[in-house]
This record gives C-alpha cells, sequence and structure tokens, in this order.
C-alpha cells in the first residue's frame, strides 16, 4: 500500500495555519505524508509600461521571498519536529488551477485549507479559494475554520 499524500494549501494567513496544524495531526495519526503548497497569484498579462516593466521582477523576486522564507519554511521547521513528513511547493499562477493540477499529477488523496471568515453573501457572489476548490478537485477536501 503506498503512503498517503496530504496536500496543504496555505498563503501566511492564520487560517492556512490552522489547516498546517490540523493537517499534520492527521498525518502524523495517519502515518501520510504532507505536501505544502503557497501558490501567489500572478497574471501571464505583461507590464505595458516603463515602470510596471521596471518593478515587476523585483515585486515578483520579493514575493518568491517571502512565501520560501516567511511562509512555507516556519511550517515545515514546526510540524517536521513532530515526525511528520512534510515537503512543500511555490507556484505562481491562479491558486485553484494550480492546485487542482498538482492534486490531480501528484495523486493526493486528501486536501486541507484554511477557509476565512466571509460572510455567506460574500462567498455566494465572490467565491472563495477554497469553495471553488470543493468543486473541482474530484477528493475529500478539509475545510478548517
Amino acid at each position: 500500500m503506498t503512503k498517503q499524500l496530504y496536500l496543504v494549501a496555505v498563503d501566511g494567513s492564520e487560517w492556512g495555519e490552522r489547516a498546517a496544524r490540523h493537517a499534520a495531526f492527521m498525518a502524523k495519526q495517519t502515518g501520510a505524508a504532507v505536501k505544502l503548497i503557497t501558490v501567489i497569484p500572478w497574471s501571464g498579462f505583461q507590464p505595458m509600461t516603463l515602470d510596471e516593466m521596471a518593478h515587476r521582477p523585483l515585486e515578483k523576486a520579493e514575493e518568491e521571498r517571502h512565501a520560501k522564507e516567511d511562509v512555507l519554511k516556519p511550517l515545515v521547521e514546526k510540524y517536521a519536529a513532530d515526525g511528520v513528513e512534510i515537503d512543500t511547493e511555490f507556484h505562481w499562477g491562479d491558486p485553484v488551477e494550480v492546485i487542482r493540477k498538482r492534486v490531480k499529477d501528484l495523486h493526493v488523496n486528501q486536501v486541507f485549507i484554511g477557509r476565512r471568515g466571509r460572510s455567506r453573501i460574500s462567498d455566494l457572489l465572490l467565491g472563495s479559494v477554497a469553495n471553488k476548490l470543493a468543486h473541482v478537485i474530484g477528493i475529500p477536501i478539509v475545510l478548517v475554520p
């Protein structure tokens, strides 16, 4: 039997940390591995002005550093110490599409994601990454409050 894989979408928020904590706890109980993933929304559109062209690479480099050092690394350090097999991924793009693709490519068994406490009306009108994922990934998803 192959080891189960839990994918946890994190974004540096307290809700993402809660999802990581819950997934690490479940992984420790079941012997599953954990993959933390963070996706920074980034348009494929090219900058149009000289100012945008000058700043975009700097902003992108800072976003990447922040994601790796401030979002992923502390979670790995925290939960790997508990004996949980944990790995990370960092991506640019549409969070829902990237996560959906990684779930399929990695044969993930379950997804954990924090759910921010927005209003029901806002979720109905705008949707959220968590809600959109629940409709497109086709495997169990745990929405952590």
